[in-house]
């Protein structure tokens, strides 16, 4: 327990991670109700929402020992819960050490040093895309079949087999999460798909495969209200929880280059299925034969995927919990476009696009 401002008593939480978007999101959520430690890398930003934060590198014991030791002096030997939101992830497509020594050792190690405090409730941050892609109209399940298609979702599926192995005493959710976009846009694909309709250029008339299909996604607020709703049930869950967080309904490539061209342009947006290997050349050309300044988003090895189709069913999030998304993706579209209007030179920045400037 620590005590607050008023003398009141507050559980701890722990959030690793604590610089990202969706820490920073649940710090302003869970500030008020409990004493929240972050824990990142040194020399990352600190949120200003902590009651204290701890420099923890999850590839090093001494720093991950450190920092436990940290906490347990601070706010004593008990921690409500712990939101485990650290990754590392690029989209190069290329094997990275850091998913292993990140992503599947530090998950490993945090747990095996939170053994020496008492821990109400671990809650693992993993990916949608450790499933087996589906078809329109066929939700997945937490007990569909597994087949992770790259490197960041396989390094989230090991790590959750490790949390299985070595969770000891702590009891623990897994949840896996549909890509989180939030009232600016935020979800990197989206933003790509923006500037691409925006720009009017060619490879935004595109799609290489069956533009009917999508990826599920969440908003950043409906995410929060899913953590803040773990750590409140906490004592009444079931150990070794796992659930899929999205909006039940999945908006299709098509359906989304619709709207963005209507919104942006005020005009019906075409967008035409090619074959996969004329992708592939594209890409190729824009990512090896063409070099530039700063490399293009798509790779060659995406187009393979580009089609894969993830629509959730979140009945077990809805039984156990009451928790239903309250956003839609295309009902928020017009604010995103908004924020990009408003502002574009700041939102291609927020975005890391180069602004090509109007």
């Amino acid at each position: 327990m620590a005590v607050g401002v008023t003398g009141a008593e507050k559980d701890v939480v722990l959030i690793t991670g604590s610089s990202g978007h969706i820490a920073s999101a649940l710090i302003e959520r869970l500030g008020d109700d409990y004493a929240l430690v972050g824990a990142d890398r040194p020399g990352l930003p600190v949120h200003g929402g902590l009651a204290r934060y701890v420099p923890m590198d999850l590839t090093s014991d001494e720093s991950v020992e450190l920092g436990i030791a940290d906490i347990r002096r601070k706010f004593g030997g008990r921690l409500a819960a712990v939101f485990h939101l650290a990754a590392y992830y690029n989209f190069t497509g290329d094997p990275d050490p850091r998913y292993e020594t990140v992503n599947v050792l530090g998950t490993e190690r945090l747990l095996g040093h939170l053994q020496t405090l008492e821990v109400d409730r671990f809650i693992f941050s993993s990916s949608m895309l450790v499933h087996e892609p589906t078809e329109p109209g066929r939700p997945i399940r937490e007990n569909g079949p597994l087949n992770p298609a790259w490197n960041y979702p396989q390094s989230k599926l090991d790590a959750e087999e490790r949390i299985r192995q070595s969770h000891g005493e702590i009891a623990y959710v897994i949840l896996r999460i549909a890509g989180v976009y939030d009232d600016e846009g935020g979800l990197p694909a989206l933003a790509q798909q923006i500037q691409r309709i925006y720009e009017r250029k060619l490879i935004g008339r595109v799609f290489p495969g069956d533009s009917s299909r999508g990826q599920a996604a969440i908003h950043l607020d409906d995410l929060a209200t899913l953590f803040a709703l773990l750590i409140e049930k906490r004592n009444t869950l079931p150990d070794g929880l796992v659930l899929l967080a999205g909006e039940p309904e999945t908006v299709s490539y098509a359906t989304l280059q619709y709207e963005l061209g209507r919104l942006i342009h005020g005009e019906p947006w075409e967008t035409r299925e090619i074959p996969k290997s004329l992708a592939k050349t594209g890409a190729w050309l824009e990512e090896v034969a063409l070099p530039k300044e700063k490399e293009p988003f798509i790779k060659h090895w995406m187009i393979d995927i580009a089609d894969d189709h993830y629509e959730l069913d979140i009945s077990k999030a809805r039984m156990l919990l009451g928790w239903q998304p309250k956003h839609h993706m295309l009902k928020t579209l017009p604010k995103i476009i908004e924020a990009l209007r408003r502002d574009p030179a700041r939102w291609y920045k927020r975005h890391k696009l180069d602004y090509p400037g109007r």
